[in-house]
């Protein structure tokens, strides 16, 4: 009973009270930590029996504060001529530094407060005081408490971070709730100093802050960074300014809206001490987008990067932490640094070679859909005039957003083409690529990361397959069984078109049949053709298109290959203005027009009665009862046969 666990940090004499979800981690910003247990405040320990069974008698919080490891601040509670009020009546609570915290004042801090004790050392011991009993269930997230010190203002903050501590001003609550008779104790792990600046005074009086207070002049942020409020700013100091490209710096600062964002970018919407970051956590800022903050060792990172130079500048409405690199949000960036920063860079080498820079870097509004790295992994094609075409057709006009598009949305690009979005299950694309990554949206375009070079359609399908010397026998199928009109006009095909091959691959006389019966080669085409656009990126494990035919049409991907009725297509997504072409060298084949099992056994109904007659042959010798039933097999064989 009694007995509370406390997660240790080795080497150390940090202790966090934290919960089982913690403890599984055994880390605290990396380093290892240990699991113990000690006696609850207000109890101890009885020699023979187990747990803390014996509550500790109550005294005044003078006494209490020799009890729980704050001697220090008992010690320095005489000195100031405190300890008459704190041994006295009344109700008080007092956030009581431990003895660790006073030995970590640096040497000119200690000195000045007690070599004044009567003034500096009582206002700050004050300062930590509340004229009430406060519980911890009374410090709600948020909470301002007024001190007994000139009624300056203590604020409370829960941290989401796996640690059940309380946390004024950057000191973390360590025991809370020792009882007094006339109050209540809770032990922090810092002395807490008064403060009087804003983030925005904070700002003004830092010399490494001159580009920043500039910026945030111009920005109109002033009022904001004054008001009242709990922020973390994030502050990029000169040196993190004069690492960004001046051509960078210089647009940003020229652009009011790129500016605001950057800034806001910079603002954490809730006050975060560094103490608190014990492992990883998202923080959302003031734009809107989240940073990840952490730690490693004494370090803070954001990011992953250790890149605050100077923590915990305590101001009235937040802290400051100081930065030496410049945090650009994807708002205040051009199309070329979203696209350099990502799996699309060499797309961007691309539209640099074929001249196309300024779409990228300019303040038109567009879409660029890039590639992926791994689409050049055998290397960049030559840039022509074709290639740079293709280019100008990766580029949309308008700045979009990939939740905003719909099934059938038709997009305009420079190059002048049109192209279709089609949504499925378990992708979105455009015509033949479809989109691989979270969009990126910059100040002025968007990036949409896409799987493979977008191909723009040609013309309707009889346009490509006339077009495409593979498929010349197809086309007079096609023009024989009166399909023509069919395919030329607007829709939605899928066809699996056979090649020559294909053609070639059947047996001469079936050929000759059935170029020779327009019925039978309509239904065998219609087989072929889909009334719904599929295009690659959307075939899972698999996919049935009902064709025009009727028959169900069976799509699946293996071995990164599109099958479809388990024959491998050997080409995909050839896109045409009214449909999609997969090249196939086979002819397929209806479920009814399929042969049966054997190969050399036409689909005869004759052939079926015979064989059931043979075997009801042998059976009605040894039974008479089913002779007769052989007899009636044996009529309707010559029926269908006209006689053996």
């Amino acid at each position: 009973p009694n007995v509370c666990a406390v997660q240790k940090l080795i080497g150390t004499n940090r202790k966090y009270f934290t919960n089982c979800k913690q403890w599984y981690q055994r880390k605290i910003c990396g380093k290892s930590t240990v699991i113990s247990y000690e006696c609850c405040p207000g109890y101890e320990k009885v020699p023979g029996e187990k747990g803390c069974p014996a509550a500790l008698p109550l005294s005044n919080i003078y006494e209490t504060l020799g009890v729980v490891g704050s001697a220090t601040t008992q010690l320095y509670s005489d000195r100031s001529n405190l300890r008459p009020e704190i041994e006295g009546p009344g109700s008080f609570t007092i956030f009581a530094p431990s003895n660790e915290a006073w030995a970590s004042l640096s040497a000119e801090t200690l000195d000045s407060l007690v070599s004044n004790v009567n003034i500096e050392l009582l206002n700050a011991l004050r300062y930590h005081m509340v004229n009430k009993r406060v519980l911890t269930d009374d410090l709600k997230h948020g909470t301002t408490l007024n001190s007994m010190y000139q009624d300056l203002p203590i604020q409370i903050h829960h941290y989401p971070n796996h640690i059940n501590a309380l946390w004024l001003k950057k000191a973390r609550l360590l025991k809370a709730d020792h009882h007094a008779t006339n109050g209540v104790v809770h032990v922090i792990d810092k002395v807490i100093a008064t403060t009087t600046n804003s983030i925005q005074q904070i700002i003004e009086t830092e010399d490494s802050l001159e580009t920043l207070r500039a910026a945030v002049a111009a920005s109109d942020l002033n009022s904001l960074l004054e008001s009242e409020g709990q922020y973390t700013l994030l502050a990029p100091t000169n040196e993190a300014f004069e690492k960004i490209p001046q051509e960078t710096l210089n647009r940003i600062l020229g652009d009011p809206e790129a500016l605001r964002d950057l800034l806001n970018h910079h603002i954490l919407k809730s006050a975060m001490c560094a103490e608190a970051i014990i492992a990883g956590l998202t923080m959302e800022t003031l734009e809107g987008t989240t940073l990840d903050v952490g730690c490693s060792g004494e370090e803070l990172t954001l990011n992953g990067k250790p890149i605050i130079a100077n923590k915990d500048v305590l101001a009235t409405n937040g802290v400051v932490h100081f930065v030496n690199e410049l945090l650009i949000p994807d708002s205040a960036k051009t199309l070329f640094e979203l696209a350099q920063e990502s799996e699309v860079s060499k797309s961007t080498d691309l539209f640099r070679q074929a001249g196309l820079s300024s779409h990228l870097t300019g303040s038109e509004r567009v879409t660029l859909l890039a590639p992926v790295n791994d689409v050049f992994k055998d290397g960049l094609p030559i840039v022509d005039s074709n290639m740079k075409n293709l280019l100008l057709n990766h580029i949309v006009r308008d700045q979009l957003s990939s939740k905003y598009l719909y099934h059938g949305q038709k997009l305009q690009t420079l190059g002048d083409k049109e192209l279709r979005v089609f949504v499925y299950r378990n992708n979105l694309c455009i015509e033949n690529a479809c989109i691989a990554a979270h969009d990126k949206r910059g100040r002025f375009g968007t990036l949409f990361s896409m799987d493979k070079m977008l191909t723009p359609p040609s013309g309707s399908v009889m346009d490509v397959l006339k077009a495409d010397h593979r498929f010349s026998t197809l086309v007079a199928a096609i023009q024989s069984a009166g399909l023509t009109e069919n395919l030329n006009r607007p829709g939605t095909f899928t066809v699996f078109a056979p090649t020559n091959e294909a053609f070639r691959a059947m047996p001469q006389g079936e050929l000759n049949k059935l170029m020779g019966n327009a019925k039978e080669l309509a239904n065998i085409l219609k087989f072929h053709v889909a009334d719904e656009i599929l295009v690659s990126g959307a075939v899972g494990a698999l996919v049935r298109l009902k064709s025009m035919q009727g028959d169900k049409l069976e799509v699946s991907m293996k071995n990164n290959v599109i099958h479809i009725n388990k024959e491998p297509v050997a080409e995909s997504d050839i896109m045409a203005t009214n449909g999609v072409i997969y090249a196939v060298n086979s002819v397929l084949q209806p479920q009814a027009s399929r042969p049966q099992e054997r190969g050399d056994e036409p689909a005869d109904p004759a052939l079926e009665i015979f064989k059931q007659a043979s075997a009801l042959s042998k059976v009605s010798q040894r039974n008479p009862r089913l002779a007769p039933v052989y007899s009636r097999l044996l009529a309707r064989m010559k029926e269908n046969s006209g006689g053996f």
